[in-house]
């Protein structure tokens, strides 16, 4: 479930009242799917072109064998930004979790997959191509490099740039099939 945003127009980190209860429940990353995500956010044109992108990224990641992770799911596009700021988003955030192939287990060979992939891992890329702001963390590497990736990732995604507010993120998984996501986004563009 994708929270209410909070006064701040952030989805809140948490939902409750002790952010340290054990059994404090729903907090973020809140698990969604890709269908939920176009339910609450494909609320205008530039949205749903975000959307679309972000579908096809993932489409993409799949069609690569990158197909075990998940995405967290994050920036201006999971705020009320036309509120708060009078403007869509240019672009959602996204750090891509993966777990190589099993078939590139192998440094050397993984090295050869991500040189001819360049286009699914290069930022820039990336952005011009899905509108996608997007990141990648190799959960295949050492833990203690994974615990320090992710660490920096949650801890920049999970507070505004500007403001330093707290705020929450959204995580989808990366086998999901997108197919009702792409026929709900399809049908809320055919009402504009």
């Amino acid at each position: 479930m994708i929270p209410p945003f909070n006064e701040g127009g952030v989805l809140p980190p948490f939902i409750g009242e002790d952010a340290t209860g054990e059994r404090q429940l729903p907090r973020s990353p809140y698990p969604s799917t890709m269908l939920s995500l176009v339910d609450r956010f494909a609320s205008s044109r530039e949205r749903v072109v975000i959307l679309r992108g972000l579908m096809d990224l993932r489409a993409s990641l799949r069609a690569a064998g990158l197909t075990e992770g998940l995405q967290w799911i994050d920036g201006s596009f999971v705020e009320d930004c036309e509120t708060a700021r009078r403007r869509p988003p240019g672009d959602v955030d996204v750090v891509n979790l993966v777990r190589r192939p099993a078939t590139l287990t192998d440094d050397t060979d993984w090295a050869g997959f991500l040189n001819d992939n360049s286009d699914l891992i290069n930022t820039s890329l990336i952005k011009s191509r899905f509108h996608c702001d997007a990141y990648f963390v190799d959960l295949d590497i050492d833990p203690i490099c994974v615990a320090q990736q992710v660490a920096y990732w949650f801890g920049l995604f999970s507070h505004q740039r500007d403001t330093f507010r707290w705020k929450g993120l959204v995580q989808l998984e990366l086998m999901e099939d997108d197919g009702a996501a792409k026929a709900a986004l399809e049908a809320k563009e055919r009402t504009w």
